[in-house]
């Protein structure tokens, strides 16, 4: 007799789940013959097809459904009584030819078949879609569960979940993701089954926000919620979870934050995912007449002081001045995430030179204050000095490019660059003076560089390389030009500037000396062009040290030849 089926119903075919959404004929096929109307939990089952759903013949058999008591046995009992049999345990285990004592196997046989001491259970895919059946209950079964994952299962209704977890007093972990529920009560109250439950994760179960709400709601003790791969797009009410410390949303459809306005109303919030989205603006909040507010703080959603990280890695952030945006709508904010958007990828939109990760780590230090950690790595008095220093100098740059008179349009678009100069003053502006072109003015010239990298212990010969580079280029910016000649991050150099020119070693004795208390290249004889006098004689050299001079009042002369080391304090 084949197998009845309702619409609406779970099913399984060959371990890939569905939903029964039609029951009856199929034009061209014959009327006298039923399908079913499906749609696929994996919409990538169907390859070259625009949807997820398929027909199926209703005399096709399904794989056999279960109860979560069942479904415990045959994940923890059954491997034990069918896969170690009385042959397999007593036969000998050989490897390499040399036989191996068995020690503790009973043991932990014994463990595992105790399934009322089990405290962690994974029932995933294990097609469920009822608690227990009369013969054995939940309690008398595994009473002990803390951590209990029921994802990509059966489930038509929302309360076989309550169901289980009334069975479970020490729950604490609770995982309900790819599940397919009917419409749930968004009205439902806080229910007594949930009461121990702190972490919730409802991944891709494809219900509208409201409804989630309705379910989040239902657990009144809530830390942390996983709600990844929904296909939100915005959030229309506020979520009610009071105590709710951890939020991820990611892998959603939002496309700015004013879209996640009604959950700064969570005072308790202290972390933030909404990576893999596709956010790119700030949006503030609109007037009745669906234009956006001016910028401000007033029009701003602003979260909690309590919320410290935000992860906003693999969205579409392409602008600066969303960055710069974010101390006013998280003003807690002590770490954050920015890797993997436009921004870090040398395409911000209003930039007039790309920027590669490391100039973008910078930036964003820079413009951050408050920052302690930038894409997991805690940022050091060093690393933000540096940073500051350099946004500085990009600053001056930009402002150098514009008439005095406009100086204020480059300013308003860096916020903290009165905070800047107050700590490192002003940067000094090179402006060139409009409509004239004059070879002999100091940004027309050109130093040739000769850098190079020593041979040393892991390098057989010296690397060298030559470039051109105008005067008026910081330090800061020929570290950037150095680093990617030799593949080396900037940060982690020094630069050197060998002189050519000789000094006298001070203190030397004809008859006392030592040659091993002199670094650097010392000669006996006076070097070409020095005074004739007899003693030891030393290469000049200087460090260029970074700041935001300009390398022209660093080094002397058309011709500079600088040496490449790697700093020691990187060296790690």
């Amino acid at each position: 007799m084949p197998p009845k089926y309702h619409v609406g119903q779970r099913v399984s075919f060959g371990s890939a789940l569905c939903t029964v959404r039609y029951i009856g004929p199929v034009e061209g096929t014959g009327e006298e013959k039923e399908w079913l109307g499906v749609e696929w939990d994996d919409p990538t089952r169907l390859s070259g097809s625009q949807t997820a759903g398929s027909f199926v013949r209703s005399t096709r058999p399904a794989d056999p459904e279960q109860s979560f008591v069942e479904a415990v046995h045959e994940k923890y009992a059954t491997e034990i009584t069918t896969q170690l049999t009385p042959v397999a345990l007593d036969k000998q285990i050989e490897i390499s030819g040399k036989v191996v004592e068995k020690v503790g196997f009973d043991k932990i046989r014994k463990q595992l078949a105790q399934l009322n001491e089990l405290k962690i259970v994974l029932v995933d895919g294990l097609r469920i879609n009822c608690a227990e059946k009369p013969s054995r209950t939940i309690r008398e079964t595994c009473p002990k569960i803390v951590e209990l994952d029921l994802s990509r299962n059966l489930f038509e209704d929302f309360e076989v979940v309550v169901h289980v977890c009334g069975g479970l007093d020490n729950l604490r972990t609770l995982k309900l993701n790819g599940n397919r529920f009917a419409p749930v009560n968004s009205n439902e109250g806080p229910r007594s089954e949930f009461d121990g439950v702190r972490d919730l994760e409802l991944d891709d179960i494809l219900v509208p926000f409201p409804e989630l709400v309705g379910i989040a709601r239902q657990f009144p003790s809530l830390k942390t919620l996983t709600a990844e791969s929904n296909y939100f797009t915005k959030i229309p009410c506020p979520l009610e979870a009071r105590d709710l410390v951890s939020l991820t949303l990611d892998y959603n459809k939002f496309t700015s934050l004013s879209d996640l306005s009604p959950l700064a109303c969570l005072d308790s919030l202290e972390t933030l995912h909404l990576k893999g989205n596709d956010i790119s603006k700030i949006t503030p909040v609109t007037d009745g007449t669906g234009k956006p507010s001016p910028t401000t703080p007033e029009t701003l959603c602003v979260f909690g002081a309590k919320l410290q990280y935000v992860d906003l890695s693999y969205n579409a952030i392409d602008t600066w001045e969303f960055v710069d945006a974010l101390p006013s709508i998280f003003p807690g904010l002590t770490a954050l995430r920015l890797s993997h958007n436009p921004i870090y990828e040398g395409n911000a939109k209003g930039s007039s030179s790309s920027t590669g990760p490391e100039e973008a780590y910078m930036f964003a230090v820079a413009r951050l204050k408050n920052l302690k950690a930038l894409n997991f790595s805690t940022i050091s008095t060093t690393d933000r000095t540096n940073a500051e220093m350099f946004y500085l100098s990009r600053i001056a740059k930009a402002m150098a490019e514009v008439p005095e008179s406009e100086e204020y349009s480059v300013i308003a678009k860096h916020p903290r660059y009165a905070d800047l100069c107050d700590i490192y003053g002003p940067p000094v502006i090179v402006r060139k003076v409009s409509g004239t072109i004059d070879p002999n003015f100091l940004e027309a010239r050109l130093i040739n560089f000769q850098f190079y990298i020593p041979k040393g212990p892991n390098q057989e010969e010296a690397i060298t390389k030559e470039r051109e580079i105008p005067i008026t280029f910081d330090i800061y910016r020929v570290k950037g030009i150095v680093g990617k000649m030799f593949g080396i991050p900037p940060l982690k150099t020094r630069l050197i500037w060998e002189t050519g020119q000789w000094d006298p070693v001070a203190g030397y004795e004809e008859e006392g000396g030592s040659d091993d208390e002199w670094e650097g290249a010392v000669i006996d004889a006076p070097p070409e062009g020095a005074d004739s006098n007899p003693g030891k004689w030393m290469e000049r050299e200087v460090e260029i040290v970074d700041s935001t001079r300009q390398i022209g009042f660093c080094v002397d002369g058309n011709e500079v030849k600088v040496r490449v080391e790697l700093r020691q304090d990187y060296s790690s």
